[in-house]
């Protein structure tokens, strides 16, 4: 495909992920450029992520690392001192999600006032993409067409993920429903949308017992100011086995606690390579990473801010909150009551709890092509996109490119953001998703 047919380019969600790559694209000096995007929701910008109105939602990095620019990664810090909500004596600030989401919508302002004849904001949902030999056309919910030479989804995390335990809800949906603030609620997952939900609880004044649990019962840490420390690309262990792996690990991790730093200073020194490690290792380590290593990483890769981390262990030493390892193993429901029994990890005992609702916190939808995004299923469906081998979102090529049913990766179709977390794994923060939507937008835009 020539430079000139790639002029027009669709992106298929108004998220961080289609504000971001928006931004990126439109800094090519390139006339004939075009970007349209397509999102369904009321406001473009804040995606699901940063819609969230209540103001204990914070950001889990903090505002130092949060700009959407890969250039200027101070970019969001000074736009939150320009709006006289941080000082330079603030450092490290936890944003709410909230004025992060607002930081996006200005910033698109901004790209659409400077850029009006190249940007095309459409507020409609995009249900079904047809290649071409000439492009793309992307069919709307309306039943009118967008066409162009290459669309890219920027879909994000799926809206209505499928919960593996149809007993449970999802918090602020429509199935959740009031309930007695003095009664106990289950939480299903310990993880960081566990936090949202038990944040969004204590918000509405619930009183009675919430109770947590995940087959770890682990929580996630909370950040710390320190150094991480400096790596080459020849330190990094690539292609090894995953015990051999994580054992070089751990003494990295005992030396450096040895030399006076901490964990979080290997953690933060690791993540400029984490995908090239995930891209190293064969199905078979990454799908042992998932079962038996991915929820110790995940509790120490992605963190807290220090102020919710502090609220939540305060929660759990009164009791207000009860984290437990296990897992369910039936559900019973007798009137209003939930009776849900547990096995626990450390005994296998099991335990009977009665609760009055239980929340699904067990995070992202576990396989796209079952997912609610209609413009994914209608990939997958015809066979022009199909789940990366572990199912944990499209598989793409290292240039983003959608592979279809045959293993052919498509020249007119990409992807970025979550939806492409089975080839580069580490694509869920802002500061990961800008320099993937920086390099894909000088691929398209040459």
């Amino acid at each position: 495909m020539t430079e000139r047919s790639r002029s027009s380019i669709i992106i298929v969600g108004g998220g961080a992920s289609g504000v971001i790559l928006a931004g990126h694209l439109l800094r090519s000096p390139d006339p004939r450029l075009r970007v349209t995007m397509v999102e369904k929701r009321a406001a473009f910008g804040p995606g699901i992520a940063y819609s969230t109105l209540l103001p204990d939602h914070l950001l889990n990095v903090s505002a130092m690392g949060m700009s959407a620019l890969a250039d200027d990664p101070e970019h969001f810090w000074r736009w939150l001192q320009d709006k006289g909500l941080a000082k330079e004596e603030d450092n490290p600030i936890y944003a709410p999600r909230s004025v992060y989401g607002l930081y996006l919508q200005e910033l698109l302002v901004e790209i659409a006032e400077r850029e009006r004849p190249r940007l095309r904001l459409v507020q409609e949902e995009g249900v079904l993409i047809s290649p071409s030999p000439a492009g793309v056309e992307l069919r709307l919910a309306n039943g009118t067409s967008i066409v162009g030479h290459v669309a890219v989804l920027a879909a994000g995390h799926d809206e209505e993920p499928a919960s593996e335990q149809d007993f449970a809800v999802r918090i602020g949906s429509a199935k959740d429903t009031p309930i007695d603030p003095d009664c106990r609620v289950l939480i299903l997952g310990t993880g960081l949308s566990m936090v949202d939900a038990w944040l969004t609880l204590e918000h509405r004044g619930h009183r009675g017992e919430i109770a947590a649990v995940s087959r770890r019962g682990l929580l996630p840490s909370p950040h710390q100011k320190g150094s991480p420390i400096r790596l080459d690309s020849a330190d990094i262990l690539l292609g090894t086995e995953l015990s051999y792996f994580v054992g070089w690990f751990r003494d990295l991790v005992r030396a450096t606690e040895k030399a006076g730093g901490n964990w979080r200073d290997v953690v933060d020194g690791l993540r400029p390579f984490n995908q090239r490690i995930w891209q190293s290792w064969p199905v078979s380590a990454k799908r042992r990473f998932l079962e038996h290593t991915k929820a110790w990483w995940d509790i120490h890769r992605h963190r807290m801010a220090p102020e919710i981390h502090a609220r939540i262990s305060e929660a759990v030493r009164s009791g207000r909150l009860r984290l437990i390892a296990g897992r369910v193993l039936g559900i019973r429901r007798e009137g209003r009551t939930l009776t849900v029994n547990l096995q626990l990890r450390q005994s296998q005992a099991v335990e009977n709890l009665e609760v009055a609702v239980a929340y699904d916190c067990t995070g992202i939808v576990k396989d796209v092509s079952t997912g609610s995004i209609a413009v994914v299923r209608s990939l997958t469906d015809r066979g022009l996109a199909r789940p990366d081998p572990l199912r944990l979102g499209l598989d793409v090529t290292a240039d983003c490119a959608i592979i279809n049913v045959d293993g052919a990766p498509s020249d007119k179709l990409f992807a970025v953001g979550p939806l492409t977390r089975g080839t580069f794994f580490d694509i869920d923060a802002i500061p990961d998703i800008r320099i993937q939507c920086a390099r894909l937008a000088d691929q398209l835009a040459g």
